[in-house]
């Protein structure tokens, strides 16, 4: 066995690589580029190496300087996490030639796999199923546009060595073959140092399952059931669950038997993922092959009870597979919540800053379900311009689907960040709707959910009425926390109670209070007028950012935060601000102007912090609605910004190379 390996990668993985290497008693070895200095997985690891500047392409894509670390600790294996070198030919050569383990698949494995076109064209030759497509490598955008006119809209163009959404955009036209093709082709170019593009039939209404395989240097295979992907944006798996509500027992064993079979074909060693498009009359077909191991893994290994890192750590130093096929079980539901750093009420766009606080929900069993969150942030790091915007992944586990997903809404609930914006109450959302809960999922789930971007979730009638008394049991604490600390000489608790009118956002809410030694009792006024009672239990104190409660027994977890006449409040998807007044301070209030929003309809604004890539126009030009006006680029992705109605272009503001924050002006309109 290695008694010390290097973790060539960052972040999250990183952290979690380290974690089983550390339980099996193995030294460990970081990388890191100046801006991940002070990142938790340099904090975490025994020994770490510094390896260049911020930008991927002069760090942690430089092979060179990963081999110069392994030699300079002594490392004998390097565990390549996921992106960056981890599906990188070149780089199993080379570690194999300077005599150091490559914890992965062989270089067969990974060169055949590991590109999608000879992937597929490897599959075709195994009689494995294939999407239709063009299966050679694209020229130019031109070449591309003649090959989806032959194919059949809607198409897939794809980046070779593309993975995470990276270098993948789905075109309806030959113009957004044009305009997605370049765009592909430079993330591809940013990302993964390969720009090799090819186009494939986009199958509507699809779900994607993918099978986990694990195979060992000595002939054995298995596989580790399934996992469902289908909630993605931009081709960017957002939430996934193992196993996928939509497999029965036969489909499983079918799909399992093809990923392996494919696996032997290839002779692959180690932990790697096949991946299918399903549609809804249960046809698979083979997608690609992830020859590395795969962001939602954890969910695997919570299902099977298998640490694949292990495995893979095992298998790279010669081990043969201690589990066989009849080993392999499911035991309850996993679902998995990506917590990415973007604002889901601004299109998703990025988000960059400091983690003001950072704090997650407590690991481990809670009443029914358990909580993993594997993560390579900490409160007070910074969320960079320059890797991806991946905060944590968020994991619940349980006996049901239902309990995984009840357990991770109020794991979102408890999830408090601030300093940045980021997409729990999205996620929160999603687990939520009924449709989710069904497990009705295709690919364009959030496309057809949320078709004009997310707003925040609707409350029920329950849920406003209970957080308009827990506004009121918030407000009542802090009116007998002020009366405490005045040294007034009248009863704390009495100068609380009584009655009282929550506004929850534009809607009153009038109640009475009585505070109680366990918290409070409310009766509120409904909507058709009936008084509806409420007993509240909780143990919180003002300055608490998150609350947890009984209300008439049922548990209710959130984030709260104090204004000066209220609350805000975020639950189950959703932030809400709940005013407090006694009922004469509550109609004045009414009576009051609403702020109204600065125009900015005659500019463009950069709606994320980036660095421009273009400015397609110039001043005095003439623009059309759905013109392209500018590109941003922003962790790796670019974005084309695009004009919302006809106008005249009367002053640019920026150009490109520059940097920009948040609401900078790009673009000035007459």
């Amino acid at each position: 066995m290695f008694k010390k390996i290097l973790i060539a990668n960052r972040g999250e993985i990183a952290c979690r690589v380290m974690k089983t290497a550390k339980k099996m008693g193995i030294k460990t070895v970081a990388v890191y580029s100046e801006a991940d200095e002070q990142a938790l997985h340099v904090q975490m690891a025994d020994e770490a190496v510094f390896i260049g500047a911020p930008p991927a392409a002069e760090s942690y894509l430089v092979m060179d300087k990963i081999v110069a670390a392994c030699k300079e600790t002594g490392a004998e294996a390097v565990h390549p996490g996921y992106g960056f070198l981890s599906e990188n030919a070149q780089f199993v050569k080379r570690l194999e030639k300077e005599g150091i383990a490559f914890i992965g698949p062989n270089v067969k494995a990974v060169e055949v796999m590991g590109d999608k076109i000879e992937s597929k064209k490897f599959a075709n030759d195994a009689k494995v199923n294939t999407v239709p497509g063009y299966l050679g490598e694209i020229a130019d955008a031109k070449e591309a546009i003649k090959i989806a006119g032959d194919i059949g809209y809607p198409v897939m163009i794809k980046a070779s060595a593309g993975g995470g959404g990276k270098g993948m955009r789905i075109a309806w036209s030959e113009e957004e073959v044009a305009q997605g093709f370049e765009s592909s082709k430079n993330e591809a170019k940013a990302s993964f140092g390969d720009d090799r593009m090819f186009v494939e039939k986009f199958v509507t209404e699809p779900r994607h399952i993918e099978i986990q395989v694990m195979a060992d240097q000595h002939g054995n295979a298995i596989y580790v059931n399934e996992r469902e992907c289908s909630i993605q944006r931009r081709n960017q798996k957002v939430i996934e669950e193992a196993p996928s509500p939509f497999v029965d027992a036969k489909m499983r064993k079918a799909m399992g038997e093809q990923a392996v079979a494919l696996a032997k074909a290839v002779d692959y060693q180690s932990a790697g993922t096949v991946e299918f498009i399903v549609d809804k009359d249960k046809n698979f077909y083979f997608l690609e092959m992830n020859t590395r191991l795969q962001v939602e893994h954890p969910i695997t290994e919570m299902i099977s009870g298998i640490d694949l890192v292990e495995q893979m750590i095992r298998v790279a130093a010669g081990e043969k597979l201690s589990i066989a096929q009849k080993d392999v079980t499911i035991n309850g539901w996993a679902i998995e919540s990506r917590i990415y750093a973007e604002d889901p009420y601004r299109s998703f766009l990025p988000s960059i800053g400091r983690l003001v606080y950072y704090r997650p929900p407590v690991e481990g069993a809670q009443s029914d379900y358990t909580v993993r969150n594997d993560t390579g942030v900490y409160e007070g790091g910074e969320i960079s311009i320059f890797y991806d915007p991946m905060i944590a992944k968020l994991c619940t586990h349980a006996a049901t689907r239902e309990q995984a997903i009840d357990g991770m809404q109020d794991a979102l609930d408890e999830f408090f960040l601030e300093g940045i914006q980021h997409n729990v109450p999205f996620l929160s959302a999603v687990m939520g709707q009924e449709r989710f809960r069904s497990g009705r999922l295709t690919t364009n789930y959030i496309a057809e959910e949320f078709p004009d971007g997310f707003a925040g979730a609707d409350l029920t009638e329950q849920q406003k009425q209970n957080l308009a008394a827990i506004a009121a049991f918030m407000h009542g604490v802090r009116e007998q926390r002020t009366s405490a600390i005045s040294g007034r000489l009248y009863d704390e608790v009495a100068s609380a109670d009584g009655d009282w009118v929550v506004q929850l956002d534009k809607e009153p809410l009038p109640l009475a209070l009585s505070l109680t030694e366990l918290g409070a009792e409310v009766a509120l006024v409904a909507a058709d007028e009936t008084i509806v009672q409420m007993s509240i239990e909780s143990a919180w104190t003002p300055g608490d950012r998150v609350l947890r409660a009984k209300i008439n027994g049922d548990p209710v977890v959130m984030q709260v935060k104090a204004l000066e006449a209220g609350w805000e409040l975020t639950y189950r998807g959703a932030k809400h601000v709940a005013a407090v007044r006694h009922k004469r301070a509550a109609e004045l209030a009414a009576l009051m102007p609403e702020k109204v929003a600065p125009d900015t309809s005659k500019h463009l604004l950069c709606p994320m912090p980036g660095l421009i890539v273009s400015i397609a126009v110039q001043e005095g030009q003439e623009v059309k609605a759905g013109e392209t006006l500018a590109v941003v680029e922003a962790m790796k992705m670019e974005n084309v910004l695009m004009a919302e109605r006809d106008g005249v272009v009367a002053k640019i503001a920026a150009g490109p190379g520059d940097s920009l924050a948040v609401d900078d002006i790009i673009i000035e309109f007459e």
